[in-house]
């Protein structure tokens, strides 16, 4: 049971429908009441520099992230219900774009 919390990969989890006016270290902070938060990142729009209403939480132990998952999502938070899930791995290539024939 101790070696899965043990394998080095944190769990990402994405957070939807924050609240504007929500700030990272208030997102950390409500993470943190459920573990270590590894990493906390709001995703800013470019040319406003406002909160676009989600963000992504970094927790190192999968069985805080999963519980903060569980306790989290749906909760009310300044005024807006929540949405917390685990966030999915873009898929990763390392090859360049499809090369057709060469005709």
């Amino acid at each position: 049971m101790l070696i899965s919390s043990l394998n080095g990969e944190p769990m990402k989890l994405l957070i939807r429908n924050l609240a504007r006016s929500t700030t990272e270290t208030e997102l950390r902070t409500l993470f943190q009441t459920h573990g270590t938060v590894q990493s906390c990142k709001l995703v800013m729009d470019s040319d406003t520099g406002k909160s676009k209403g989600f963000g992504f939480v970094e927790m190192p132990k999968k069985g805080e992230a999963k519980a903060a998952m569980k306790l989290l999502n749906g909760k009310d938070i300044a005024g807006n219900r929540i949405r917390v899930k685990k966030a999915e791995s873009k898929p990763v290539s390392d090859k360049g774009p499809a090369s057709g024939s060469n005709d």
